[in-house]
């Protein structure tokens, strides 16, 4: 594995539950950030729970949760995440409100999985930004915070220092992304493979992710283009050429797609290129021009500037965040 240039101390998440929880959505960012450390030097994220509730936490599994921390314990954190919220979307408690404010004021990143995403706008802390929760309550968040813009449509949004997840196995999406963003797209994509599920087709500061491709029976042809693509990433695509290989009408072929990924075919096929790019900046010392070549941007003058808009930083700044040693074959920015 490739060194990676990691912050020079360890990560504080602090994960903030209630009474009636769901034990999943508890587990979430442990899964991710706690499987990490198997691919890192030294352990890298601090993972502790408190509660906004004294007493033991009772889970909506029919157990309870010892919690020895409260919402104190937001004053250290570096990263802040509700994993979930009631499913009432009920009003969150003022104690709980201040202490996300105080931590977002200190400048802790905000995370907020499936629901969790109401006391983040309660807090006001995601007025004027693109969010997102799970699409049942996609509608009660945006008449409730008419200041937040909600898309229903993607698996997560990441604005800035401010993230939100749609439900339930989004959430691990979102915190791939986050993991992605701290550590590099190896190890992100090694903890993807632990858990068994597919990494994100796109990362960095890129506000909207797309979905991930579902491979079916019934449309396995349909799918098998759409990994074709994957292996042929230097070729020219098209909407036209693909419909043809997957024996369907321009039409269809369109509506499928969006009906499975969610985004647009451009989109999609962006996502994919800028991946394969950060992958062989992280992992080669190709030269930008042949990274460009082989990613399917055909120069790099479309790298720099696909790379730029998505990620606010150049591929050549990239490799040296994440390769620091790596210098052969570097292109200028």
């Amino acid at each position: 594995m490739s060194r990676i240039n990691l912050p020079p101390k360890r990560i504080r998440i602090a994960v903030i539950v209630f009474d009636g929880i769901t034990p999943f959505h508890l587990s979430v960012p442990s899964l991710v950030f706690g499987n990490a450390h198997g691919d890192l030097e030294a352990p890298l994220f601090d993972v502790f729970v408190c509660a906004i509730d004294k007493g033991p936490i009772r889970t909506s599994a029919g157990f309870s949760i010892a919690v020895e921390t409260d919402l104190s314990a937001l004053k250290t954190a570096d990263i802040v995440i509700m994993p979930a919220w009631h499913d009432d979307c009920r009003e969150a408690p003022a104690a709980l409100l201040d202490a996300l404010r105080r931590a977002r004021q200190r400048g802790a990143r905000m995370v907020g999985l499936c629901l969790g995403s109401f006391p983040l706008a309660e807090a006001g802390l995601l007025d004027g930004k693109t969010v997102t929760t799970h699409w049942e309550a996609a509608d009660i968040l945006a008449q409730r915070f008419p200041k937040v813009k909600v898309d229903r449509d993607v698996l997560y949004v990441a604005e800035g220092d401010v993230l939100t997840s749609a439900g339930v196995a989004a959430g691990l999406d979102c915190c791939l992304h986050l993991l992605r963003e701290i550590c590099g797209a190896e190890i992100a994509n090694k903890v993807a493979r632990r858990l068994v599920i597919a990494p994100h087709r796109q990362g960095g500061q890129a506000q909207f992710i797309e979905r991930p491709v579902p491979v079916s029976n019934s449309d396995s042809r349909f799918s098998q283009v759409l990994d074709w693509v994957t292996q042929n990433l230097v070729l020219a695509h098209s909407i036209d050429s693909l419909a043809e290989r997957a024996a369907m009408s321009r039409r269809n072929f369109t509506r499928h797609f969006r009906q499975a990924t969610g985004t647009s075919f451009k989109q999609w096929l962006l996502g994919l290129r800028l991946t394969h790019a950060q992958r062989m900046l992280e992992s080669s010392d190709a030269s930008i021009e042949v990274v460009a070549q082989e990613a399917g941007f055909g120069t790099a003058l479309s790298l720099r500037q696909h790379f730029r808009s998505a990620f606010r930083t150049s591929p050549s700044t990239y490799r040296a965040l994440y390769r620091p040693d790596a210098i052969a074959g570097m292109g200028s920015q």
